[in-house]
């Protein structure tokens, strides 16, 4: 079974098991499909979609006023098929997806802290965005909650989060972070091990939420492209991509096929970078700090051509609404390809260093 044909077995099925799921146009979402449900339908969804092998992909609420409504999108063999159901902002009370989709974990668990939607059956009610930034009655993306929040003067500690506890002889808790030396985001990770043996790990992340969804509200097609770009600054065209990518597909326009590529070749170049600073950066913790700076000078090498390609070096706002803002001249074209051609034999020559040196793999290992 491929393409849409799975959908009319599978509403099929919903309607076997007792589920009263009602499809809906959207002409915003082709070729995605809409199905709408009761709220006490919504687990019954999950355990059906898992039951016909589909994958759980996303889900997100949107505040409507006296309801609040809850969307999770659905993939099978390319097609997707996004359920929305709603409930009372007085009584926001949601069957979990969580028991049959461990992915949907997080965010439902997101969801809760932005929305205060309470998921029923949810195997873990712990706050995971929030921390200690808002009251427990305050749910910034409901839409009486300003933008600029209600800060208190100080914070209050989050020390009362529960941590998983490892008992036994041997056993000993590592905490480390939120605040790391370096410029990395804070995280908070606990480990519990023995010896070497890592029994369990747990991050608590969240800490850098910066409210992105609801300063994105009111924005127009260019300002929300320009602030997608900055959610992460080394995935700026990802970022920028996507939220062009939905703006384009709601609003019905096909942008030229040049831009597609244009596109893409900004991503690779994007991806390239990041998986050099990656590798680089997996070294430098193991302290092997010769193959750091090799991988470090080889993404310098590949950012400043970025930026003389594409007058950037993370090639930031250069995707927008409808195409992008730069173009590729078949002399830059040229100088990407010579850079590959000039970059393979190092990478090779470092592989090969990295895959002969024992105690490199051994710290990779362990």
């Amino acid at each position: 079974m491929t393409g849409a044909g799975w959908i009319v077995s599978f509403l099929g099925k919903l309607e076997l098991d007792g589920v009263t799921a009602v499809e809906d146009s959207a002409p915003g979402l082709h070729p995605a499909r809409l199905l709408k449900l009761y709220a006490d339908d919504w687990g019954r969804l999950a355990h059906a979609a898992k039951d016909f092998g589909c994958r759980w992909a996303a889900a997100w609420g949107e505040d409507a006023g006296e309801d609040i409504l809850i969307n999770a999108v659905f993939e099978k063999d390319g097609m997707y098929l996004l359920a929305r159901t709603q409930v009372k902002r007085a009584h926001p009370l949601l069957p979990s997806h969580t028991p049959y989709y461990p992915a949907a974990d997080r965010p439902e668990r997101h969801i809760q802290d932005m929305l205060g939607i309470a998921f029923s059956d949810h195997p873990d009610a712990r706050r995971w965005t929030r921390h200690r930034a808002w009251k427990d009655s305050e749910y910034p993306l409901r839409k009486d909650f300003p933008v600029a929040g209600r800060p208190s003067a100080r914070t209050p500690p989050d020390d009362g989060y529960r941590f998983l506890h490892a008992h036994g002889s041997g056993v000993y808790e590592i905490p480390v972070g939120p605040v790391h030396a370096g410029i990395i985001e804070p995280g908070h990770f606990r480990f519990q091990a023995v010896g070497e043996t890592v029994l369990n790990l747990e991050e608590r992340l969240g800490y850098a939420h910066k409210g992105i969804e609801k300063i994105a509200e009111g924005r127009d097609a260019v300002g929300l492209a320009r602030l997608a770009g900055r959610v992460s600054g080394d995935s700026t065209v990802a970022h920028a991509w996507a939220a062009c990518m939905a703006m384009e597909q709601a609003a019905g326009l096909a942008i030229p096929p040049r831009a597609s590529y244009l596109r893409a070749i900004m991503a690779e170049r994007e991806r390239v970078a990041n998986h050099l600073g990656d590798i680089g950066a997996i070294c430098n913790d193991i302290s092997f700090t010769f193959a750091f700076v090799q991988f470090g000078r080889l993404r310098e090498d590949w950012t400043r051509l970025s930026r003389e390609v594409f007058g950037h070096r993370f090639m930031m706002d250069r995707v927008i609404p409808g195409g992008v803002a730069a173009n590729l001249s078949e002399q830059m074209a040229g100088a990407m390809h010579a850079q590959i051609a000039s970059m393979l034999p190092d990478l090779r020559g470092l592989t090969a260093i990295v895959d002969d040196l024992a105690s490199v793999e051994d710290r990779l290992d362990t």
